[in-house]
């Protein structure tokens, strides 16, 4: 009884111990489920394909002459039917080659329906009113796994007068098909039957992999999580959960951890949009944004000659008129040592510079060995 009394005691402490030092690592509400920042071994989509073609447009289809695919697919079709075309003059313009694509969801079994996307291959203005007829969706091994059929919806919408003025809201030339798709062939994989599982983070990182692997652990009670680089965490179903890896995985799913991420600082130069982690951090820096701004005026004058007088004509001087200003107020500011984002924010903010200014102004701190965290242009 005293053996079993000082096991549950010590379970007891490293319970708490755990627990604590979960809460000390980790702040309340600040933690992630390790389903939103990872993805298990074998459960992703698929992406299909397909070419086919959309009839029963009002005119607005491809130019058959200026579109030979998309003839030489109407031919084949109407071949496919008994009809024979290749002696006549196929002038419709109520037919367009488009691409068909679609998502398959992970699991999804024969007869499950599915969206898919219409696009416009040709030089068709209008898919408004068509009909996709029925188009095989093969995916990247080449094998057929879904049929799309039915009637295109289109956003958008195009109109034009007689004068050739044109009103285009949205994208006509694309639609989209609810339901569209009949998935034929199902992917084969055995999850139930699963001895190992990859845990796999959508943003790798030693430190978020390590939490994973430790918060799994606790959870299980033995170390079956073990991190094998920053992207992969590898997991040894254990015995409990043999044949009921579905349970497994939805039990670690709701587990939460903190993700870690490096200092960086992301700038998109064409919209002068930045983005910085939490994590970004300075070294003691003197930072100073000059405003020269340089005017030049042109106030041409006239010059006339003397009233009645006998020579001179009247002509056009140029005057020219240049200043140079430099706002007095824009002083030097210098940034203490290990600012927190929202300091070197504010201390950017109070240059009053805009955010093309701030992109320089980062990017010639990091040229000064000043900026602790990595800067990614867009």
């Amino acid at each position: 009884m005293s053996r079993a009394r000082s096991a549950l005691l010590t379970l007891t402490r490293c319970a708490l111990a755990a627990l604590l030092v979960a809460g000390l690592a980790w702040p309340a509400g600040a933690a992630s489920r390790i389903k939103d920042v990872a993805d298990f071994e074998g459960i992703r989509d698929n992406l299909l394909v397909g070419y086919g073609l959309v009839v029963g447009l009002n005119g607005t289809g491809d130019t058959l002459n200026n579109m030979a695919f998309t003839k030489q697919s109407l031919i084949g079709m109407l071949e496919r039917l008994g009809v024979n075309t290749r002696d006549g003059n196929l002038q419709p313009k109520n037919i367009a080659a488009v691409m068909v694509t679609a998502v398959l969801p992970p699991f999804s079994r024969q007869g499950v329906r599915i969206d898919v996307n219409v696009s416009a291959l040709g030089d068709a203005k209008n898919l408004l009113g068509g009909t996709l007829l029925v188009t095989p969706l093969v995916g990247a091994d080449g094998e057929v796994y879904a049929v799309a059929q039915g009637q295109v919806a289109v956003g958008g919408f195009s109109a034009a007068g007689a004068s050739g003025t044109t009103v285009t809201k949205g994208v006509p030339t694309s639609g989209r098909i609810a339901n569209g798709g009949i998935v034929e062939r199902e992917l084969a994989f055995d999850m139930a039957e699963m001895d190992a599982v990859k845990i796999s983070l959508r943003n790798p990182d030693l430190t978020t992999a390590r939490r994973v692997a430790q918060a799994v652990n606790t959870f299980l009670g033995t170390t079956a999580a073990v991190p094998a680089d920053p992207a992969t965490v590898r997991l040894a179903v254990p015995e409990d959960y043999r044949g009921n890896v579905v349970g497994l995985l939805t039990d670690i799913e709701q587990l939460r951890v903190q993700p870690d991420q490096m200092a960086r600082v992301v700038i998109d130069e064409q919209s002068g949009t930045i983005v910085m982690g939490e994590n970004v951090r300075i070294s003691t820096v003197a930072i100073a944004q000059g405003n020269l701004t340089i005017r030049i005026t042109e106030t041409p004058q006239v010059s006339q000659p003397a009233p009645f007088a006998t020579t001179g004509e009247t002509a056009v001087v140029p005057r020219t008129d240049v200043k140079v200003e430099e706002d007095p107020e824009r002083k030097l500011s210098v940034m203490p040592n290990g600012v927190s984002l929202q300091e070197l924010v504010n201390g950017l903010n109070a240059l009053g510079i805009g955010p093309r200014d701030m992109i320089t102004i980062l990017q010639a701190i990091k040229a000064a060995g000043a900026l602790q965290a990595e800067i990614e242009v867009m």
